[in-house]
């Protein structure tokens, strides 16, 4: 097998040599601008679900799941994964979409069970659930903590014999004769390789724009708020209130609350020009909300706040693709679901470098292509909910 190159040295990148290893390929550079998961992955949630109405993106959870799962054993560190389950309420206008999601997500072995609010209720006793319709439980979901996984990754990577290299930006992809060739450093520092796999989230368009590949990725800034309940909320699970538009996980005993409505993200033209904390809006926005979903907390306050970038697409779906150029891939515009299908995403790139085609059971892997949005067939759910913004 050829030399790979990954430009990213975030989850994507780290999952995708993670995935070729498995498959025989040793040859791999991974090379980083910065550090090791400074870019989106050590700002992510850390959310871990299966929840989706795409079924391709469900199967890839599902996948990345067991590796969650297992990550100690098979990488030999502890990423924190925290599995006290995922919870979604929706109101009544979302009944049809839901349980029709629920159905298709079971037909391909994601364990959900629909659950009363009276039973949410005892789940999360500081919680006001009577606005919601029903409930869906996953037992096998919960969160994790991206940074914790990417550097556990890398460590086990260079044990295998992966080039790492950090501090090393990408001035530009080298092709001849419709084949790509290798990369140039911004040093001036030339590394050929016969495959090369941009997985640098937003930063994957100007890589890409010189050789005329546009990816319709943008940028989009994410606020959100952590909550000290001033007191002991134990270990519920991961909360995603549809009707509310937010969710919520405790992380080391406080609440992380991020919205799902819209006014959670906006675009902006650089990814690394945003501010590195909430606006007084987002604050009070998640107050309000908070103190209308959680009467139970006597005493919150707002501990801090955390904001980053997602690298979205039109259709809020990943770009996992080959392109016109031999040799060149693409895995990018994750639009926030990287962390959670980060190990199915690596799967899926392995297969189309070394296979050509999936091999993940219920993943096609044309629902990907890049050349979907100019073919004008977006990747969206059969059962959208209203007002969930295309995530679901």
């Amino acid at each position: 097998m050829s030399k790979v190159v990954i430009i990213g040295g975030g989850i994507i990148g780290a999952t995708t040599a993670y995935a070729l290893l498995n498959k025989g390929v040793t040859d791999i550079t991974i090379l980083e601008r910065d550090t090791i998961g400074s870019g989106g992955t050590g700002k992510t949630a850390g959310i871990i679900r299966c929840h989706y109405g795409v079924t391709s993106i469900s199967a890839l959870a599902l996948y990345s799941l067991s590796f969650f799962e297992k990550a100690k054993e098979l990488i030999g560190t502890d990423i924190e994964f925290e599995q006290v389950g995922y919870l979604v309420g929706i109101g009544e206008e979302n009944l049809e979409p839901f349980r029709a999601s629920l159905a298709n997500q079971r037909s391909i072995g994601v364990e959900t069970d629909e659950i009363t609010p009276a039973e949410a209720g005892e789940l999360w006793p500081t919680a006001e659930v009577s606005d919601f319709a029903t409930f869906c439980l996953e037992k096998r979901g919960g969160y994790g903590d991206g940074y914790a996984t990417v550097q556990g990754l890398a460590a086990y990577l260079r044990t295998q014999g992966v080039a790492i290299k950090q501090g090393a930006k990408v001035a530009e992809i080298l092709t001849a004769d419709g084949a790509t060739t290798g990369v140039k450093l911004v040093d001036g520092t030339v590394i050929e390789a016969d495959t090369v796999v941009v997985a640098a989230g937003a930063w994957s368009v100007p890589l890409l724009s010189p050789l005329g590949i546009e990816l319709p990725i943008t940028p989009q800034f994410v606020q959100e708020v952590v909550i000290n309940p001033g007191m002991d909320l134990g270990a519920p699970p991961v909360f995603s209130d549809l009707v509310s538009m937010q969710y919520v996980h405790l992380r080391h005993g406080e609440m992380l609350f991020g919205n799902s409505d819209g006014r959670a993200i906006s675009p902006i033209s650089d990814p690394d020009v945003y501010p590195s904390h909430a606006s007084n809006e987002a604050i009070e926005i998640t107050a309000e909300k908070a103190i209308h979903r959680f009467p139970g907390v006597e005493d919150p306050g707002v501990s801090t706040t955390t904001t980053g970038v997602v690298d979205s697409t039109p259709d809020n779906n990943p770009i996992i693709s080959v392109t016109d150029i031999s040799g060149l891939f693409v895995a990018a515009g994750m639009s926030g679901h990287g962390f959670k299908i980060s190990p199915g995403v690596g799967r899926l790139m392995a297969d189309l470098i070394v296979e050509g085609d999936s091999t993940i059971p219920n993943v096609k892997a044309s629902d990907f292509r890049l050349t979907r949005f100019a073919e004008g067939e977006l990747l969206l759910s059969p059962y959208p909910y209203v007002g969930a913004v295309g995530i679901r």
